[in-house]
């Protein structure tokens, strides 16, 4: 115990980084993901080529090589940002076309017959989609949606090696106190399961409340 009440602090900023990681660029990840869906499945032939080529290129793409295209290839465009805001970024874009994927699986749950008949009654693709097959298809993916948000979490630990403070990033500086390094990252496992069964027990809860019954 002495690991973690002696380093208190440090911990608890490692996870409040790791927190907000995850709340951030889960958010940019949904809206992302809800996008390339709509594109994926467009009778628009250009937006279901980009769709299919974000989902494509992200899905095929090492995280780590992402972080590193994101925090040193955009500075030599004269973007720059905080490191903060580059790890949300790559992270969100990477989560993003496995959103999208699990989305699109249940789009293709949502018969046929209801947006055709959303068309009949005169709705536009995007109202069709947005009224009528995402909420079913939402409705029927929340599980998944689960596990990748558990899988961004885990995901945001890469982001401690980009001057990002996370959880992880933490056993450095408690290291070089010559604290144990086991009992280090005892406690920084610890954090992420409060971390990964807060998620999934928030994804249970919507689960049970709006999921299709079965």
């Amino acid at each position: 115990m002495n690991v973690l009440i002696d380093n208190w602090s440090t911990y608890w900023h490692g996870f409040l980084g790791t927190l907000w990681l995850t709340l951030v660029g889960g958010a940019l990840a949904l809206v992302l993901g809800v996008l390339m869906a709509g594109f994926r499945v467009s009778p628009v032939k250009p937006l279901r080529a980009f769709g299919t080529g974000w989902v494509t290129v992200l899905r095929n793409t090492p995280l780590t090589l992402l972080f590193f295209i994101v925090v040193l290839g955009l500075p030599r465009f004269h973007i720059t940002l905080p490191f903060f805001t580059f790890a949300v970024l790559a992270l969100g874009c990477y989560t993003s076309a496995f959103v999208c994927e699990a989305l699109r699986s249940g789009v293709n749950t949502v018969p046929v017959g209801q947006g055709e008949a959303a068309r009949c009654l005169g709705m536009t693709f995007g109202q069709t989609l947005s009224l009528v097959v995402m909420p079913q298809a939402y409705r029927a993916v929340i599980a998944p949606l689960g596990s990748v948000m558990i899988a961004l979490a885990k995901n945001s630990a890469i982001a401690g090696s980009f001057s990002v403070t996370e959880l992880l990033g933490t056993y450095r500086t408690i290291n070089e106190l010559g604290y144990s390094i086991i009992w280090t990252f005892v406690w920084i496992a610890v954090g992420y399961l409060i971390l990964t069964l807060a998620i999934s027990a928030l994804f249970n809860l919507l689960e049970r409340r709006v999921a299709v019954s079965r």
